[in-house]
């Protein structure tokens, strides 16, 4: 976990590599899971199902957004974040790039070469509770950025630098629906 201070207080951090549904389109389209519910991060902390909403909610109502930063740098924003939601398994994060901005060139070619491979949340915890094996269980989350990093806190996920194809993204929509019928039927 990382603290950052300065105007914008004590903005914790959390780190999670790209999962393997998170590709480049486009050139410049990003998309992913920024956190996942229920898997403890390496400092313990597990986001819990419905932790983003109030924020969500709120950013939606007064008309603003959650930041696409370079490594938590508030000077350095590389894109925005078009859609960010909440879905059965976590933060889903879908953005573009802005290749005219220096930083979001380098950060794409460092992302499709499996250099930078990794996505983090900054944050500030609203309401949480100690965990059984340490850490917390994070229930209210204020988000304010998703930025793409080196070193994300969730190891697990990986970058994908390929293209998919319409059928590609409709395989997975699919594959996806059926795997949250399935639970609901559970």
């Amino acid at each position: 976990m990382m603290h950052m201070q300065g105007g914008l207080g004590s903005l914790e951090t959390k780190f999670r590599k790209f999962d393997a549904e998170l590709a480049l389109k486009d050139g410049a389209e990003i998309s992913g899971y920024a956190s996942l519910f229920g898997a403890a991060d390496q400092g313990g902390d597990a986001v819990q199902k419905g932790a983003y909403g109030a924020s969500l909610a709120r950013l939606a109502k007064a008309g603003g957004g959650v930041k696409m930063l370079w490594q938590h740098d508030p000077t350095q924003p590389i894109g925005v974040w078009d859609e960010v939601r909440e879905d059965a398994k976590g933060l889903f994060v879908k953005g573009r790039l802005l290749l005219d901005v220096a930083r979001a060139r380098e950060a794409h070619v460092l992302v499709q070469a499996g250099a930078i491979d990794g996505l983090s949340i900054g944050y500030r915890t609203v309401r949480s509770e100690k965990a059984a094996k340490g850490g917390r269980l994070l229930h209210e989350i204020e988000l304010w950025e998703v930025s793409l990093v080196t070193f994300p806190m969730l190891p697990e996920a990986r970058v994908r630098a390929d293209v998919p194809d319409a059928e590609a993204d409709l395989a997975r929509t699919l594959a996806d629906t059926f795997r949250e019928a399935r639970a609901l039927l559970a």
